[in-house]
């Protein structure tokens, strides 16, 4: 049937907790209403981009985006924009004008996120009308194991969620692994903070996954896989099991796979929120029933993993990729990236960034043209002073390397890792101890506890950042954290203990003075910890308003109306809210 005009809805999470599914019901209502139904089809797609104005809707073919829609507003657009041809300006997006931002498709290039936002992730016609299961296809009919394995090896895929170990070796290993049952697993257990990665893409664009996950079972001889996805992405997994039934209806799940001698299936199992659970020993503990925690290795999953037997894990955005390499080419996705980090990668660009959200660049870019040319530049015109990568375990790489190219290489060699794709970039006003302190604790508490020197080492490390940061620390302070970042290191069963001492190490390695104010001079350079700062009003800006003091949640400030207003230090909490809403800056941290 050919429409006259298609609707796309967002169904980014964000957008669904502000209504957009009581918007699409008004709008097939309306549709029905206006005897419209068959002129307009409405589609939902993982995201438009305005996720912070949604509930949003584009109509094609003129491309009009309205955003902070309501159900009311749904039915009005239908009948004015689709019935009358007279488009709604009062709900039209509009480009804030205090962002003169250069688009970021300049230098992004899609590879993994190419049918993100384009396509109808439950509907699998639209995934194939992309060349969706070509490449399946075509392992399937044409090539052997072994010559899949090989255009892998070309493409120089490495894995996406970690520390980049080949991919072709990794499925090598599972092939040549002895054992009559094999498995295959996507990790889509993202917890590092701030990382929405693997979520868009299986909100966005499941199929690419399950072909690639189908790939991987015909390379090293699997029939069941698993996809582990943590619970808090309940729309991904709707969207995914929805995707596996109807890859099932297609013939491309279950037996005899486009009529090969191949069979191949695929389940969903929900981790329950352990950031541990994404170290894959754990992960496949979790899976078989027990309790998420990592096991000794060697042996390896490749050859003894779920239930015993030979196994491959890798994650979304890993599978994602293998598709498009067997459909184009090892060649083509080796011309992207370095001569050892090949490809393209995404980022989760968040913190003090003009333009925050989901990126995928080559791989090799600088950090320079990622802050600036991607994202935007640093929020408010501020200095760059950092950016993490890597995640909880990566580290913060200081302004000297703006220019590091963005590899595995290059990020080891300073200190970090590329991990999933945190990226968390920091301004002038950031306390690095803070930031410190902040990634420690989360790690702690995450510490699934089997092993010493991450149950206990990073409790001592996260006391004594907690102490240094309220105005206590001690000297010697710094050397002990030195002494038991190496002892956590070299002890920690898995990448969870082994990584945590990271943000101290690197925060420790270019910004010791920071440390060092904070324990001998007893002040925070940044003005951010509290017990190291205090808030004060000038007189001489004050004019009185009682604004400090009506919002004070402790009734700290003291003052008449018009009168100069007196902040008590002993009842202070330093919440800032003060300094938030005085409307002439008379608020200020010393």
């Amino acid at each position: 049937m050919v429409y006259r005009a298609h609707i796309l809805i967002s169904g980014d999470a964000a957008c669904i907790a502000k209504g957009a599914r009581d918007v699409e019901a008004a709008l097939w209502e309306a549709v029905q209403e206006l005897n419209l139904k068959d002129e307009v089809q409405i589609l939902e797609v993982s995201s438009l981009g305005h996720s912070d104005q949604g509930p949003e809707i584009v109509i094609y073919p003129d491309g009009t985006d309205y955003v902070n829609l309501t159900p009311e507003d749904a039915k009005f657009i239908i009948e004015e924009h689709l019935l009358k041809g007279r488009p709604v300006e009062r709900l039209t997006y509009r480009e804030p004008p205090s962002l003169p931002l250069p688009p970021p498709s300049e230098k992004e290039v899609r590879v993994v996120l190419e049918n993100v936002g384009k396509i109808d992730p439950e509907n699998i016609e639209d995934y194939i009308a992309m060349d969706g299961y070509m490449a399946l296809g075509k392992v399937l009919g044409e090539m052997t194991p072994e010559e899949v394995i090989e255009e892998l090896k070309i493409s120089g895929l490495r894995g996406r969620g970690g520390a980049g170990f080949p991919t072709w070796l990794k499925w090598t290993l599972a092939r040549n692994a002895p054992g009559d049952m094999k498995y295959v697993i996507c990790n889509g257990d993202e917890g590092d903070p701030g990382a929405f990665m693997n979520r868009s893409v299986l909100e966005g664009d499941p199929h690419s996954v399950i072909e690639g996950m189908a790939i991987a079972a015909y390379a090293i001889g699997a029939s069941q896989g698993y996809f582990y996805v943590r619970a808090e992405y309940p729309i991904a997994i709707q969207t995914l099991r929805a995707a596996i039934k109807q890859a099932r209806d297609y013939g491309l799940l279950g037996e005899h796979i486009f009529g090969a001698d191949f069979s191949f299936d695929l389940e969903v199992r929900m981790g329950a929120g352990a950031f541990v659970c994404g170290e894959e020993t754990a992960l496949m503990q979790s899976i078989e029933g027990a309790r998420g925690m990592p096991r000794t290795r060697p042996p390896y999953p490749a050859t003894a993993g779920l239930w015993g037997n030979p196994t491959n894990i890798n994650n979304v955005e890993t599978y994602a990729n293998v598709p498009k390499i067997i459909h184009k080419g090892g060649s083509w996705f080796a011309s992207m990236g370095t001569d050892k980090s090949k490809g393209t990668k995404t980022f989760a660009i968040a913190g003090k960034v003009e333009r925050t959200g989901l990126i995928e660049v080559p791989l090799g870019m600088t950090i320079r043209e990622i802050v600036y040319d991607v994202g935007g530049g640093v929020l408010g015109g501020k200095k760059f002073k950092a950016v993490q990568t890597g995640g909880p375990m990566g580290g913060c790489i200081p302004e000297q390397y703006l220019d590091l190219p963005v590899d595995y290489e290059h990020l080891k060699e300073v200190g970090s890792m590329m991990g999933s794709g945190g990226f968390v970039v920091m301004d002038e006003d950031t306390c690095m101890v803070d930031i410190a302190r902040f990634f420690m604790e989360f790690t702690q508490d995450e510490s699934c506890g089997k092993c010493v020197p991450c149950r206990v080492g990073t409790r001592r490390m996260l006391e004594i950042l907690n102490r240094i940061c309220a105005g206590e620390g001690r000297p010697g302070d710094i050397e002990t954290l030195e002494e038991l970042a190496v002892y956590i290191r070299d002890g920690s069963l898995c990448g969870l203990g082994q990584g945590a001492p990271n943000p101290v190490l690197s925060t420790l390695q270019y910004f010791r003075d920071e440390y060092e104010a904070h324990i001998y001079d007893k002040t925070c350079p940044a003005k951010v910890c509290k017990g190291l700062i205090e808030y004060k009003i000038n007189p001489e800006a004050c004019i009185g308003c009682t604004r400090c003091a009506r919002n004070c949640p402790v009734n700290a400030i003291e003052g008449k109306p018009k009168q100069t207003h007196v902040i008590d230090a002993d009842i202070c909490i330093r919440c800032g809210v003060c300094k938030q809403v005085c409307p002439v800056d008379a608020v200020y941290v010393e």
